[in-house]
């Protein structure tokens, strides 16, 4: 595949098949076809590993304001054939009246775009893997022992007889980067991941990550840190009191979990952050060695640090909502707030 030439290709034509669609239903078959999960800007962000890595982080870059711009050519001709189908002689005047108007958008999705444009502005690109994963990539790649205590918190659906099973986070995805590039590197991987959890007010089966890694000579926890924090202050907008305290993953060390002080209370202590000041927003720390050593990549000549993050933990920090399964129930009431 030419990559670039694809890029223009689709940069050309786009837009204007989605202004010419003459109804929704043709409409509806122009966004699958470019903004799909198998579209063409799909398989364009597939095969940004296919460039250089200095070039990732550019065109990761050029492709999300590529697939922003998309869609919202293609919200605008929405509009404009629901007046003209408003204006037309065949409108229904047997309808009730009143004003239908589309919900906003899912807060989950919201956050994944705004967590994942805030990275592309500090360099970093955008990578994808598969959502069936092998027991080598999803844990051993990353640590996990057979009898390591840490599988514990990640009950797994496997596929029967088989050694596949879905992803139970989505740091596989760094694991196929390295195993397959050489180093440095540096890209957030957005995506779905699965684990049996009882369906509650904290919890669900199928839920929503962004990974993170950076690796190049020379890095250090200073590098994590100040990344991180600069990502705190632009995703809650404004300055964010941080900390990091110590903690656990089979594939970093050391490791740390990051909060920001309640958004709510200012770090005084209320209801919504348990008294405690704090909330919890995402787990981090230095590749471990081990991790390393797996993917191939000499870990006397590079370092790196990763981070992770669940996108709806972060939608209910941010907009105070207290349970997850409101993401998932289609309420127009709290979806027309967004």
């Amino acid at each position: 595949m030419n990559f670039k030439k694809e890029y223009d290709k689709l940069t050309a034509a786009a837009p204007e098949e989605i202004r010419s669609a003459e109804d929704q239903d043709t409409l509806e078959e122009i966004k699958v076809k470019y903004l799909g999960r198998k579209g063409l800007l799909s398989l364009l962000m597939r095969n940004l590993g296919s460039l250089e890595a200095e070039e990732r982080p550019l065109w990761g870059g050029r492709l999300n304001a590529l697939k922003k711009n998309l869609t919202e050519v293609f919200e605008e001709r929405i509009r404009e054939l629901s007046e003209e189908t408003e204006n037309s002689d065949t409108t229904d005047y047997t309808l009730p009246p009143g004003d239908i108007s589309l919900p906003g958008r899912n807060p989950v999705l919201s956050v994944i775009e705004e967590v994942s444009e805030i990275f592309t502005q500090m360099g970093f690109g955008t990578a994808y893997g598969p959502e069936i994963e092998t027991d080598y990539t999803n844990f051993t790649a990353l640590n996990f022992t057979e009898d390591h205590p840490a599988r514990d918190m990640h009950d797994t659906f496997y596929l029967r007889d088989s050694d596949a099973l879905l992803r139970t986070h989505t740091s596989p995805v760094q694991v196929r980067i390295m195993q397959n590039y050489p180093p440095p590197y540096k890209f957030i991987a957005p995506g779905k991941c699965y684990r049996r959890d009882t369906i509650d007010a904290s919890h669900l089966p199928v839920f929503h990550q962004v990974e993170g890694l950076m690796v190049d000579k020379h890095i250090n926890f200073s590098h994590l840190k100040g990344i991180l924090a600069e990502f705190a202050g632009r995703f809650f907008n404004g300055k964010v009191r941080t900390r990091f305290r110590p903690s656990f993953f089979p594939f970093t060390e050391p490791s740390a979990e990051m909060d920001i002080a309640c958004t709510i209370c200012e770090g005084k202590g209320c209801p919504s952050c348990g008294g405690k000041g704090w909330i919890e927003i995402l787990g981090a720390g230095m590749v471990d060695p081990e991790v390393f050593r797996h993917c191939g990549v000499d870990s006397t000549l590079w370092q790196g640090f990763a981070f992770g993050m669940g996108a709806e933990r972060m939608a209910m920090i941010k907009y105070g909502i207290n349970d997850l399964r409101l993401f998932f129930q289609n309420d127009l009431r709290l979806l027309e707030q967004f």
